[in-house]
């Protein structure tokens, strides 16, 4: 298995991702799956839904097996979160 190079820097890869994201996917994605991932091909636009990140990857490099792949939670600034964080209290 060939190991794949990225071809942008970290800061282009981001900025592409996010503009894809929230000028083009957003809108179709955001409605239902809260919480899930969106796997985007930053070079095609292209991308898949799924709960599971590895699912979501796989599903997408399938139709682009050299895809440049950014991954967003829908409804969160965040895919994963380390560290603890405070509950709220009610």
């Amino acid at each position: 298995m060939a190991i794949r190079q990225p071809r942008y820097s970290k800061e282009e890869f981001a900025q592409r991702g996010d503009a894809l994201y929230d000028s083009q996917i957003r809108s179709q994605v955001e409605e239902g799956n809260h919480g899930k991932i969106v796997a985007i091909d930053i070079e095609t636009g292209d991308f898949e839904v799924d709960a599971s990140e590895i699912a979501a990857c796989d599903r997408l490099e399938v139709s682009h097996p050299d895809a440049q792949i950014w991954m967003v939670r829908i409804g969160s600034r965040h895919v994963r979160r380390f560290g603890g964080r405070t509950k709220k209290s009610t």
